[in-house]
């Protein structure tokens, strides 16, 4: 049996490697998706303050600070039983909108976009934002940096700081927004909305109208029919801040709808003994290893994800895409909402309806009038003992559960990232890509390994913060040398 090594797997944050085994004939014959570092969130924190944990989660890496930030101070607002009022809920929703809006750019333009701009099989050299400002030009290339811009611009204007914002507390937010302010991000959030359907413009002449890449997008190559997770509103909207947590089957049927709180009742995390990412799974189902279908446990959280359990989006320039979506992808509506789109290549798509939808209520909340309130935070009160946060980060659900004694010291704490929910459908998708693509007699090329890539790179990993392990589990080696340097002694754990 041989092997193929992917490492490092290039356009995440974080580190990973693939493992391609092939058998004697030169099939694949399995995929392995290996997340080799540990960051230890989970571990450092406990006996800490809880109040500290909006900063210090937020450090965790660069790309996501502000969706631990908020799920970290939503955790506090149920662990200080502090519920924030209404003003200070719109501002921090506000603020995430421009988070999503930068994020998402970023995504698309520097990350999963070149793949099709510059295309899979282009040298990796010209595979990323360079090759892209080139391809479509340096005009398009400004408005990418000044996107990226005047949203880091607003994030630090709510937020305190542009890249680890500083404002959540428990039971609120720091400061108020001036009108100054607030006017200055209207004009922001207008030139979002036009961003962003510009950047739909360009996938639409890009991906949509060539056949070779549609083609792809909707090959079986990169399909899987598992369970779909996303946060919805009352009316089964698609929701980033808040709402609860809905699961539909393959065939779009709303297994189980709950509080976030209420997340350990549902998920359960399964550890694997090659890698530091965890798998977790849909209790009421089970874990039935890497496969499909609706007997199996294995779920997404992605942006198709929470355009598939959703049953409209919430504000109108991205219902219409939302429409265009489904119905370009052949799917078709049932009893009022439409049936899951399973091709994974269209999560790209469906990022970019977000990016659009995170621009028009990023307008919306700037132009409500209790958004310059200076009530902005609730009096916390007495240590409740749990207190659960939930977010939609842009790479899936996110969840921050903390315990604490009664000083407010932490004793446990517990996260399932974005990129976490997803790691059993990104193995899945490496090893079907592989399997489609490396077979017998062929000459295995660069571009061909770039594609199986695409299989992970779509679910926009942040494979740094998803990491934990169980305790004990971590490989260990230590080498021991002489003033020399010679090795004297190797003491080694797993």
């Amino acid at each position: 049996m041989s092997r193929i090594t992917i490492d490092p797997i290039t356009r995440l944050e974080g580190h990973g490697k693939i493992d391609i085994f092939l058998n004697e004939e030169g099939d694949v014959a399995n995929a392995y998706f290996q997340v080799p570092e540990l960051r230890g969130f989970e571990q450092f924190c406990v006996g800490r303050l809880a109040e500290d944990m909006p900063v210090i989660t937020n450090r965790i890496c660069g790309v996501c600070p502000e969706a631990h930030h908020m799920a970290a101070s939503k955790a506090l607002d149920a662990l200080f039983n502090a519920d924030p009022p209404l003003a200070a809920k719109k501002v921090r929703e506000l603020m995430y909108m421009a988070f999503f809006v930068t994020d998402h750019t970023t995504h698309f333009y520097a990350l999963g976009g070149p793949d099709f701009i510059i295309g899979p099989d282009a040298p990796p050299a010209e595979r990323n934002i360079l090759g892209v400002i080139r391809k479509v030009g340096l005009d398009i290339g400004r408005q990418v940096i000044d996107c990226r811009s005047r949203n880091h611009h607003v994030i630090k204007t709510v937020g305190g700081r542009s890249i680890h914002p500083v404002a959540g507390l428990p039971g609120g937010w720091s400061r108020p927004i001036t009108v100054a302010e607030r006017d200055e991000i209207v004009g922001v959030a207008k030139q979002n909305i036009d961003f962003a359907l510009f950047t739909l413009k360009i996938f639409d002449d890009i991906v949509l109208k060539n056949p070779t890449y549609l083609d792809m997008v909707t090959s079986d190559t990169y399909s899987h029919q598992t369970y779909y997770m996303g946060l919805v509103d009352g009316q089964n909207r698609t929701n980033f801040y808040d709402g609860q947590v809905r699961v539909v089957g393959p065939d779009g049927t709303e297994l189980v709808k709950y509080h976030p709180r209420d997340y350990a009742s549902h998920i359960a995390e399964r550890v694997e003994p090659w890698t530091y990412l965890k798998y977790p799974y849909l209790k009421a189902v089970g874990w039935k290893g890497f496969v499909d279908g609706a007997d199996s446990g294995v779920y997404a959280a992605s942006p198709l994800s929470r355009l598939n359990v959703a049953d409209n989006m919430a504000t109108p320039l991205a219902q219409e895409q939302f429409e265009r979506f489904y119905e370009t992808l052949g799917s078709s509506r049932i009893n009022g909402r439409y049936q899951p789109v399973h091709f994974r290549l269209a999560t790209h798509w469906a990022r970019l309806v977000e990016l659009l939808y995170a621009a028009e209520r990023m307008l919306e909340l700037a132009e409500d009038p209790e958004i310059t309130s200076p009530d902005l935070r609730t009096k916390p009160g007495a240590v409740t003992g749990v207190g659960i946060g939930c977010v939609e980060a842009p790479r899936g659900t996110l969840t921050h559960h903390y315990e604490a004694d009664e000083r407010g010291v932490l004793t446990r704490v517990n996260m399932i990232v974005g990129t976490t929910n997803n790691y059993a459908p990104m193995t899945m998708s490496i090893k079907k890509a592989a399997e489609q693509i490396i077979t017998k007699g062929k000459v295995v090329e660069e571009g061909m390994l770039n594609r199986i890539e695409m299989a992970f790179r779509l679910y926009d990993p942040c494979l740094s913060c998803a990491t934990h392990a169980a305790v004990g589990k971590m490989p260990l080696r230590v080498n021991i040398r002489d003033c020399s340097g010679e090795i004297i002694r190797t003491v080694s754990r797993g």
